[in-house]
Parts: structure tokens; sequence; C-alpha cells
């Protein structure tokens, strides 16, 4: 379907048909300030994508605040927001993609349905508060909480639209006098003190949104915007037709004065409280509440060879097209932030000992960086756990947790933890254009690189892999950062690479631009040498291997969540595929011989055993937005926002062990990807928010 023409303020001509590489399909709606489309991705991903009417991508001050929404919602991307896929600040027309909810507005429900039940509110109250504790945490007021601004997805209700919304640190600032929000839906300080608004705005919109969703109306309601204001200030909320259990949490929420409200933590304690049969699954299908009725998951296996694709001369790598939102992370693993090295170092506090446990080991707890309270990121390699955290990085001795080797450093490190190739540690820029490579003994920088716009890396073995969008693909000898080989391929874009642990191969995956089939390459990461492909039926993404055997994750064509995992044995042409029984968004995957665990973002954990063919179990962790899980065969582990390291029977999936919360004194503050556990000999360990890294015996999780 072509674009629509813009109906809202400031009518033009012709929207444009692309926005950046995605082209639009139809119009999802139009604003004030701009047009949302339908669009998709290479891969067939469904995107909405809002596009600056042109008469204010002329105005820089309009400008500074789109620049802000995409900071905002970049910010706050996660299980309860629409995550940002792409965006483009600087564009004739600027634009930013956001991944497609299907789902209706908090508004067109109540207007086609009428008001919510008692239940339905509790859910959709739960929800939001969740929602905004997140937002919060990373330092955003939304602002504009209303109807219009809140999706109903069928796992939770998702808010959108940072249009107006302020990072703390924005330097961007409310102009006197001039009034940004909704008036039905805008705290009273909104209307006395716009350089104030915090957070506590937020809480108040949240209840002017249940009055909304228990009564089809606000609890100030007028024609006039300005007899709102007054009533917003001065009066009474309306809340006849609230339900009663409702009606004090709704009250408090409509204080006059911010110190009056409730948290969103408060808010999810209290409602716990009201009534026993409060359910945390929101909107999430029944099924998934109820494993003892769970369908058996399909098997389909293909028994014939798959088609081998004509060869074409000299070695070639192809691509995986654009990743979903809550799996980029996963398969790049390499988005680690700036970092600007100075001399000095400086002590350290030596780490704290607990009890003595099992065969002798004690679990240690160290806290690296003095006086910081921001989670590392840490990795195993050559013996060590190297981390990175603000104003740091450094390495600890798994035994004990003795530094072994610190550096100062003039940034934090914050989406992902050191490399360690070729001898040197690996860091990428904050704005992820410049890879470097340290020396560990002195800390100076001993090769930095460039790296190609909208470009893709992975690590394997001795090598980095550069990939471009226009299908070139870079070796780079790790330890020295000299280009080896490069290959150009043709492909729809960056191709994705992924490569793990005991695997002499990379791996290059492309998927057609329907969704339906995937192509995969396994290459030398040595020479770019093409040591077999394949096709397989579905979008697939690598991750993991084991017993001459690749593991993926398939996609929904449509939704882009995860439906089935498959596994390809090169060696025979052969393809497995296991479905779930239920679709997971979100999800980051662990490998462990035959089984392949997936966490998803809303929190549930599933276990599938691809040599069973079946589904082993399904467990809802309450963890929302948790680190990738890994396993040792017994047990499954995985890290928790709050710093909390939980660990899972492996055989039945039942929660068995976890470790007291540590969030340290900004508990407003959540990192925006979380480093997975490690297991060494036994050994489990984690860092967590109040700035410690910890270890603890694997063997004995019920001890912990």
């Amino acid at each position: 379907m072509a674009p629509q023409r813009n109906t809202g303020a400031g009518a033009e001509a012709e929207l444009p048909d692309y926005a950046g590489h995605y082209r639009l399909e139809s119009c999802l709606g139009s604003g004030g300030m701009g047009v949302v489309h339908l669009a998709r991705s290479t891969s067939g991903l469904k995107l909405a994508v809002k596009v600056v009417h042109a008469e204010f991508a002329r105005d820089p001050e309009f400008r500074g605040r789109f620049r802000q929404e995409v900071a905002a919602a970049r910010r706050v991307s996660g299980a309860f927001t629409a995550p940002v896929v792409d965006a483009d600040p600087e564009a004739e027309r600027p634009w930013m993609a956001t991944l497609f909810i299907p789902g209706p507005t908090l508004s067109d429900h109540v207007k086609r349905n009428g008001p919510m039940t008692s239940a339905q509110l509790r859910r959709l109250m739960a929800g939001l508060a969740e929602a905004l504790r997140d937002i919060h945490r990373v330092g955003v007021v939304h602002r504009d909480l209303k109807p219009s601004n809140v999706l109903l997805a069928e796992d939770g209700p998702k808010v959108i639209d940072f249009g107006i919304s302020r990072p703390k640190d924005s330097e961007l600032r409310t102009e006197t006098g001039k009034l940004i929000g909704t008036p039905p839906f805008m705290a009273p300080e909104q209307f006395r003190r716009p350089r104030e608004v915090g957070p506590a705005a937020d809480v108040f919109a949240l209840g002017s949104v249940l009055v909304h969703a228990a009564t089809g109306r606000g609890p100030f309601d007028s024609d006039s915007p300005y007899i709102v204001a007054y009533q917003v200030v001065h009066d009474e909320p309306d809340l006849t037709g609230v339900p009663e259990d409702l009606a004090p949490l709704v009250q408090r929420c409509l204080a006059k004065e911010p110190e009056d409200r409730p948290t969103p933590d408060e808010l999810m304690r209290e409602l716990r409280s009201v009534a026993a049969s409060y359910d945390t699954q929101a909107f999430i299908p029944s099924q998934r509440t109820d494993d003892a009725h769970k369908p058996e998951p399909r098997v389909e296996e293909e028994e014939k060879k798959e088609e081998e694709p004509e060869r074409r001369p000299g070695p070639r790598l192809l691509k995986r097209a654009a990743l979903t939102a809550g799996t980029l992370g996963l398969l790049v693993g390499c988005a680690f932030a700036a970092f600007q090295l100075f001399d000095g170092s400086s002590p350290v506090p030596a780490p704290t000992s607990a009890r003595t446990s099992s065969a002798g080991f004690s679990p240690w707890e160290a806290k690296p960086v003095s006086g910081e309270s921001v989670m590392p990121q840490c990795s195993y390699g050559n013996k060590e756990l190297l981390c990175a955290q603000s104003g740091a990085v450094f390495a600890l001795s798994p035994s004990d947790g003795t530094l072994l080797w610190r550096h100062a450093v003039a940034k934090a490190q914050r989406n992902g933890p050191p490399v360690l190739s070729g001898g040197l540690v690996h860091l990428t820029t904050e704005d992820g254009r410049r890879v470097k490579a340290l020396d560990p003994s002195s800390g100076r920088t001993r090769w930095q690189r460039e790296l190609p716009a909208q470009s893709a890396m992975q690590y394997a073995g001795s090598m980095l892999l550069l990939a471009g969008p226009d299908g070139t693909v870079t070796g780079v000898d790790s330890a020295t950062g000299h280009t080896k080989w490069t290959r150009r391929i043709p492909s729809h874009g960056t191709p994705s690479l992924a490569s793990f642990t005991g695997d002499r191969l990379a791996y290059a995956t492309s998927t057609s631009d329907d969704g339906s089939r995937t192509q995969i390459t396994a290459v030398d990461p040595d020479t770019g040498a093409v040591r077999w492909e394949a096709q397989l039926k579905g979008q697939l993404e690598a991750v993991g291997s084991g017993g001459g055997s690749v593991l993926f994750l398939s996609l929904d064509r449509v939704y882009g969540g995860t439906e089935a995992v498959v596994r390809y044995t090169p060696e025979s042409k052969v393809s497995r595929r296991v479905a779930l029984s239920v679709r997971q968004e979100g999800v980051q995957a662990g490998v462990h011989g035959n089984v392949v665990y997936l966490m998803a973002s809303g929190g549930s954990l599933d276990a599938v055993d691809m040599d069973a063919r079946k589904q082993l179990w399904h467990l809802e962790t309450s963890v929302s937005r948790g680190s990738a899980p890994v396993a040792d065969g017994s047990h499954v582990y995985l890290t928790a926002p709050d710093g909390r390291l939980l660990a899972v029977d492996a055989r039945n999936g039942r929660l068995i062990g976890q470790t007291r919360p540590r969030l340290g004194a900004h508990a407003d503050r959540v990192v925006a990807a979380l480093a997975r556990p490690m297991i060494v000999d036994g050994h489990v360990y984690a860092a967590a928010p109040d700035g410690t890294v910890f270890s603890v015996d694997g063997r004995n999780p019920s001890d912990w």
C-alpha cells in the first residue's frame, strides 16, 4: 500500500516513499508534528516509522526536541515500550523507526468496548506502573502519558510517544510560559511549575488514565482546557465509577503535591494487596500461566537433504537482515561504551569473603571501583574476569576476587563487557564508530580502527570480523589490527555475523525479503573461505553450535517473536524444527549440549530439547529484561536487573536458589543490557548495580 497523504497539521504534498532504507507502506496515524507509517525492514519485520512534517523539519528548535525524543525512546526501549530500531534526526525529513506493536490504543479500546472491568484495571495499572518504573530508572520523564499513548499488546501495555519527554540530563529546557502536555492528563505542577516537572507527574497522569479506563471520561472533565487546568490545580477529582478497591490508590496518584503521590514501586506493592487474585501476567495469553495444559509443541523434521546453493567463484559471506530490537545485543554482543584511556590508577578495596561452602570454595564479593554504584560489565578470558565500569577497566582473580590489574578510563562502560582477543582487551566507543585494542599490562591503546557506518562486528577466535551495509566483510587480526582479508558479498544490507566458543567457524545469515528462507554461510574467520552453505525455511538467527550442528531461533515473520528452535546438521544436510507452544518476545538464548534455553524479555524461561524433539519445561521467573541464560547441565543461571543471580533446575525448571538483591544507592538507574553470568570450574560469577562483582558455588544454589 502506498503512503497516505498527510492529513495532520501543516498538510503537504505526498509524503516520501522511504525513510532511510525503510519503505513506507501505509499511514497508521497523523498528528500535529508528523505522520506515523507502517513499514517493513528488509527481513519483513513490521515497523512503525514516525516522519516529521516538512515545516517542522526546517525549525532548528524542533529538530532539537526530536533528537531529544529519539534519545529518550532509545533509553527506555524494553518490555513496556516500543523498542527503537533505527532513526535519523539529521535527515531532511527527520524520522524514527520503532518495532510495530499490534494492538489498539487504550483510547480506542474504551471507545469500542466501554469501561474496563476491575480485574482489567488492576492489570492495566500494574503494567503501567512497571513501565513508569523502568522509564524513570533511566532518568526519563514521559510528561504526556494518556490513553492514546498506551497500546494494549497481548503481553502487556506499551507506553509510546516520547515526543515531549525529557531526560534529566537534557540540555533542553521548557520555555517560561509554555505549557507542554495534554491538559486532562497533566499534573498540577505542569501548569504551575513546568520547569520543575519530575517523575511524580507521570504518576498523576497514570491516575487520570485509570479513571478514563474505568469510566470513559477523565477525573477533571470540561470542554474548555482552561477550566480543566483550573480543576486539576484546585478541585478534587471525580472518581465516580472507579471500583472501590482501586479508588483509594487512584486518589493517591491524583494528589496535588508530587511528594504525596506513590512511586511506581509502591503502586506495584499496594496492588498486590488489593486482591489475592492479582495477576502479574497482565495481557499474556492464558496458556502461558498453566503449564499442565500446554499443548504439545509441534516437531517438524526435514529428512531430505537441503538444497545446496550454486557455488560462486571465491569465498563469500551472506547476511541475515535486520534483527529484532529484543535480540540485537545477543548476536552482535560487542556494542560497548566509549573509553578514552589516561595514565594512572588508584587503590581499590580488597574483596570481602563470605562463608566457606563445599569443597573448600569461599564465595567472595568485591567492589573494585570504590564509591561507584554502577553495574560492572564482565567477561571471562585468559583465566581472568575482565570487567569495565565507570572510570576503569580491570581484571579480577576468579579464585578470590583479588585485583590483578586496573587502568583508569575517562568514560563509563555501559553496554557490554570487554573482549579478550589476540591477547588484547577490545572495546568499542560509545557512538559505535571506533574499536580500540588495549594492552592489559599498560592500558595503552595498541591499535584502533574506524568502523563502517551501520556496521556489524563479531569476534571469532583471534579475528575481528566487520561487515558493512554494502556487503563488504573484512577480517581483522585482533592482535595487530591489520586487515587479513576482505570480501564484497551481494546482500540486502549489513550481513549478520555470529561465532560460538569452541567452534572454529563463524556464521553469516541472510534472510530473503519476504522472510520465508534464510541462507547460512559457514566461513573460516582466518581466511574468509566458505566451508559450507545451506538454505533453510523461515527467518532464522544463529544462537549456538555443538556436536556438528548449528542452532537457530526461528522468528515469526509478522510479529518478530521467537516461535521455534531449529537445528541444522551440515554433514547430513538435515534440519530439525521444534515449535514453541507460545510465541516469545525479546528472546535471549543459551545452549548446553542438545538443550536450548530461552529467556524472554517478559520473564519467561523455556527449555527445548532438540534430541527429544520437545519443549521440556516453562517457568515464569518474574524477572523482566533479565540476562541471557547460561547452563552447565545441572542448573540454568541468569542475572536480574536488581543484581540477583537466579539458579533454576535444568531438569524440571524449578527455581532452586537466588542471591540477595544488590541495587545500591541508585535504584532509579537500570542497565540497558545485562552481561550473562559466567560459569568456571563449577563456580558462578556475576555483577550487580551496586558496583560489586561476586562469586558463588554453582553446585549448591539452595545455600545462596
